[in-house]
């Protein structure tokens, strides 16, 4: 129980965190600015990992659950409470969020720029990015390492930073799926569940690739 409930911590506190930096952006005429949302992505997520890493893993992310799972670096039987717990949280946050900004219309959701198969594509490779590192500097299903939040929070504040304005840079179904939710703005949310968790589990391929030992094993 102590996992789960780290994972609906965590999770409600990145999705609070980075989608109220995009609202506060809004309300404020800009004030955060974009490369400020980009950070705080980044640096909820390493705190997050640096305090419950050692407790459930510091997933936060329904993607990162089932690459660690396709990795065979978590038993099965943990998967579907990980992701009821991920998404608890970050429907929590975006409840909580939209009793504070009521008058805010997305809630800092996520919309493609551009066409649905451009985002479609950023997005598969942001998380493809990003689980790659998460599988390399991790230590079975647990982010515990001294650097790994730091690669972590890093490779994140990197991702938003240069398709942030094109994609979202979710990354994350459940991130997408709670403003969406609330808010009522439903389009495009496919995109934000196929093409992280594809990504997610094309990087398992790819860390296996580049490592003999390692990427995969029992978990």
């Amino acid at each position: 129980m102590q996992k789960y409930l780290s994972e609906l911590f965590g999770t409600f506190a990145l999705v609070f965190a980075g989608t109220g930096a995009i609202i506060v952006n809004q309300v404020s005429a800009g004030t955060v600015t974009h490369v400020g949302v980009a950070m705080t992505f980044g640096l909820i997520v390493l705190a997050m990992i640096y305090t419950v890493g050692d407790v459930s893993g510091a997933h936060f992310n329904p993607a990162v659950t089932l690459g660690f799972w396709a990795a065979r670096r978590m038993p099965g039987r943990e998967v579907p409470f990980y992701l009821a717990s991920q998404s608890a949280g970050a429907l929590l946050a975006s409840a909580v969020l939209k009793l504070m900004f009521p008058d805010n219309t997305m809630l800092g959701g996520t919309q493609p720029s551009g066409s649905a198969l451009q985002s479609l594509a950023m997005e598969f490779i942001l998380t493809a990015m990003l689980m790659f590192v998460i599988l390399n500097v991790s230590t079975g299903a647990k982010e515990k390492g001294l650097m790994a939040g730091v690669a972590i929070g890093g490779v994140i504040t990197l991702e938003a930073l240069f398709a942030g304005p094109i994609c979202g840079a979710s990354m994350n179904p459940v991130r997408s799926l709670a403003p969406a939710v609330v808010s009522g703005h439903l389009e495009n949310l496919w995109i934000y569940f196929l093409a992280p968790i594809l990504g997610a589990l094309a990087a398992v391929g790819g860390c296996m690739c580049v490592r003999e030992k390692g990427c995969c094993g029992p978990a």
